[in-house]
């Protein structure tokens, strides 16, 4: 992946605090001003909101920015009619969303998912229905490693080693504990990574994994601690990563183990959320540009959301991704007949040929293709967690695993790196 591209101009620290300055008008598609009034293409999104977790934040960016679109000519002159539905972390519910989304409404791509469940469901129905899904949420093996999904987001696997990678790297760490979900293509698939990672240095590691139905996160504390770990990764969503450390505090852990995470703790309430005991003891691999980072992206993403979304629509790295998802495919169909927008094989088509796209939130180039895995997000930052935001630690970097040889060799073929 080209460093050149996105956030890589970023020399030496930066402090990313809360709050900012007014944004600009959003910019949107056209930008013609004029609602588009024809007939509407019919695009949808699942995401998941259940006990383990809440991952709308992709698709309300994603809502948000079509919105924003509709409202400023849509897709030369038709607006874009977005269908969401809540998998609700159910299997059953994920197959009948994608049912009623792909068969029923007749979507022509899906955009912005977020979810843990769907893609496992549904990855082969999009195989088998011939449509493409943007996702700006994956979390699991299958988003990655099929034809038919590709995310802005880096999942649980590239993140968890952008973060081992810094610590190993620069924090000294040689054996790594990772707490995570037992789920086999999600944990354990991203936890063996970075043990797979750390042995390739002349390091160790370990998994301790946690039951999604009902976690136990002070067990899985202690089977990190008896693990001889010098390293706590906190490979879980956010609520689950702020249990382990609240865990950690009452046993005044802090000190005795360097602590990261992958992007779901970056988030603009963990500061505050973690409090004094943690600031300056958390590293944090951040998959898309600083929340507040102020390139234009990053202004235009908040200045949709404030303009078109809800005020209490989180605006944390999955809205970010959800954000990019909808911006290039939307992107990519504009330059498409508007009699074909309703010809699934077409909008598929049109996806797979996106090529070198780059935003000032991304660290490389996007980009699709025609193959059978998917990872275009591959490089990204490390932030620490400081009194009031997060201290960019390193800027934008590549992630040193054999497991993205093959998506290298696929850049090189298309000429982006």
């Amino acid at each position: 992946m080209n460093m050149k591209h996105g956030l890589a101009g970023l020399i030496g620290l930066a402090t990313v605090w809360i709050g900012g300055a007014a944004l600009a008008a959003p910019s949107c598609g056209a930008n013609t001003g004029e609602a588009a009034t024809g007939a509407p293409v019919i695009v949808g999104g699942i995401f998941s909101n259940g006990a383990p977790g809440d991952w709308s934040s992709s698709t309300d960016a994603a809502a948000a920015y079509f919105a924003c679109v509709n409202a400023n000519g849509g897709i030369n002159g038709r607006p874009i009619e977005y269908h969401v539905e809540d998998d609700q972390w159910n299997p059953e519910a994920a197959a009948a969303a994608a049912a009623k989304l792909v068969n029923d409404k007749k979507a022509v791509a899906m955009v912005g998912n977020g979810s843990f469940t769907e893609m496992a469901v549904n990855a082969q129905t999009y195989v088998d229905q011939g449509i493409m899904a943007m996702a700006s949420a994956c979390a699991i093996s299958e988003c990655f490693e099929t034809p038919n999904l590709v995310s802005t987001n880096q999942g649980p696997l590239a993140s968890n080693l952008g973060a081992a990678q810094y610590a190993q790297e620069e924090l000294g760490s040689k054996n790594v504990a990772c707490i995570g979900l037992n789920i086999p293509n999600n944990g354990i698939w991203s936890c063996q990574a970075v043990i797979d990672y750390m042995t390739s240095k002349g390091g160790t590691g370990s998994m301790a994994m946690l039951n999604p139905g009902a976690p136990d996160v002070n067990s899985a504390l202690l089977e990190a601690v008896a693990s001889g770990a010098d390293t706590i990764l906190m490979n879980l969503p956010a609520g689950l990563a702020l249990a382990v450390l609240k865990a950690a505090q009452e046993q005044d852990l802090r000190d005795s183990y360097i602590w990261i995470a992958p992007t779901p703790l970056y988030d603009l309430s963990v500061p505050d959320a973690v409090g004094e005991y943690w600031h300056g003891k958390i590293w944090v691999n951040a998959e898309l540009a600083p929340i507040n980072q102020g390139g234009p992206d990053g202004q235009n993403w908040l200045a949709v959301l404030d303009a078109f979304g809800k005020a209490d629509d989180p605006r944390d790295t999955f809205s970010q991704a959800g954000y990019l998802s909808a911006q290039f495919f939307v992107k990519a169909i504009l330059e498409m007949d508007p009699a074909k927008l309703d010809d699934r094989a077409a909008v598929t088509a049109a996806i797979k040929g996106i090529k070198g796209y780059t935003s000032d939130l991304m660290c490389g180039p996007y980009y699709v293709g025609d193959a059978a895995f998917h990872q275009p997000n591959h490089a990204g930052q490390m932030v620490k967690v400081v009194a009031g935001g997060f201290e960019v630690v390193r800027p934008c970097y590549e992630y040193d695993s054999a497991y993205f040889d093959r998506h290298k060799a696929i850049e090189k073929e298309l000429g982006l790196n």
